[in-house]
């Protein structure tokens, strides 16, 4: 069995519902904070152990924003820490549960996604003992609030775990500010509270957010998201494309009939992708709407006779995807999610993995206009305006420059766990 070490608060989540603990009167407990601060483990850890302990044959939920979260985020490590420890866990995929055996004490554990509101349904009816809420702030506020009332044995508690988001969101307002009233053991984690961190990786992950994301990943503060979306930009980032050596063209593009088209050439170099062309259509301005047929012209004429590896385009633009499925062209269907790009996109700027090249001014243009919308309450989201080139440039980070990220391990680390 391999060693655990673990930090004070830490083995205070571990044990807090144990006979003695100053704890012990709470119903629930709330671990938010900082991305790869030890919260995720220890909850989980605590979570099994508190049930194998104080019931016998009852339900218990596993919740996450996917199943596969659940999988990939919680069970994948958890698991084989609890066989270490002389648990007996049979996994049935098919039905999404668990059977876990201690001692002579058995107990179920059904695992749920709370994706959107229609995700309600799914545990409605259910009887449980307990209930774990992983990454709780991206789940509907309706699924949150079936599970807890789903959780009606006497003796039953609650476990939640996220990362902080606007302090408009609705759990903020209602667990986090109203933890004393309802009896909720609340813990903000840094990282500092993972001992299995290292000095150079914790600086790792600080240098990898920016602005807003800076604040609530590394810093664990609820705060809104305001102003410009990538604000650490200025001229020093626009640089001139290198002589040669580019391989591995790729053309990204966000189409539009009323709505303006973009397109961004990308080609790579000892690792860094960069933006040195573009094209940019406002058929308001020109006074003129083209078919998906010009458009695929013009996108021949951007390529340049260059060999093209793939074209990541939105899946949205589905008759513009079919055009140039017929000319012969790779389409590859964009990765459309924008909170969880937008972070990817502004990780790869910052590290200086995706270079936008000043000629390109069309982009240079947006990123000095692209905002976040202040009127969106509990919620992230931008202005839909200058979003085009935005659109595009995002597109080919989640889509194209996240495959050296997934194969580093990186990206589903912090990028998909967060749940966009």
């Amino acid at each position: 069995m391999r060693e655990l070490v673990f930090s004070p608060k830490q083995r205070r989540v571990l044990t807090w519902w144990r006979p003695g603990s100053p704890d012990r009167d709470r119903q629930a407990i709330l671990c938010d904070g900082a991305v790869r601060s030890g919260k995720t483990l220890c909850t989980g850890l605590s979570f099994f152990c508190w049930a194998m302990v104080s019931f016998h044959r009852k339900n218990f939920a596993l919740c996450g924003k996917t199943i596969q979260s659940i999988g990939r985020n919680l069970l994948e490590e958890l698991l084989p820490l609890l066989d270490d420890m002389g648990f007996r866990c049979e996994k049935r995929t098919s039905k999404n549960l668990l059977t876990v055996r201690l001692g002579g004490r058995v107990n179920t554990f059904y695992l749920f996604g709370g994706r959107d509101e229609g995700s309600a349904a799914l545990i409605q009816g259910i009887t449980l003992a307990g209930a774990l809420l992983d990454e709780v702030a991206l789940m509907p506020r309706s699924f949150v609030e079936q599970a807890v009332a789903r959780c009606s044995v006497a003796g039953s508690r609650l476990w939640f775990s996220c990362n902080p988001e606007s302090p408009a969101h609705w759990f903020y307002q209602e667990w986090v500010r109203k933890a004393e009233e309802k009896k909720v053991l609340r813990l903000p984690f840094s990282m500092e509270d993972n001992p299995g961190l290292t000095p150079e990786v914790r600086e790792r992950y600080r240098t990898m957010f920016q602005g807003t994301f800076y604040r609530r990943f590394v810093l664990g503060e609820w705060v809104a998201a305001e102003g410009l979306v990538y604000d650490f930009l200025d001229k020093s980032f626009w640089k001139e494309p290198p002589e040669n050596g580019l391989e591995r063209w790729h053309i990204s593009v966000d189409y539009g009939t009323a709505n303006p088209t973009s397109m961004g050439l990308w080609g790579q170099r000892d690792g860094i992708w960069y933006r040195v062309k573009e094209y940019y259509y406002n058929s308001r301005e020109e006074h003129r709407q083209k078919t998906d047929e010009e458009y695929a012209d013009d996108l021949a004429a951007l390529a340049g006779g260059r060999s093209i590896q793939g074209v990541v385009v939105d899946p949205a633009a589905a008759s513009f995807l079919e055009t140039l499925r017929r000319r012969g062209w790779r389409v590859l269907p964009a990765d459309n999610r924008v909170l969880s790009g937008i972070r990817l996109t502004a990780r790869l700027l910052k590290a200086g993995k995706l270079v936008v090249c000043a000629g390109c001014t069309a982009a240079i243009r947006e990123f000095s206009l692209y905002h976040w919308d202040p009127d969106c309450q509990g919620r992230d989201q931008v202005k839909k305006e200058h979003d085009h080139a935005m659109d595009e440039i995002r597109y080919f980070a989640a889509t194209v420059a996240a495959r050296e990220e997934r194969r580093g391990g990186l990206y589903a680390g912090v990028v998909e766990r967060s749940g966009f």
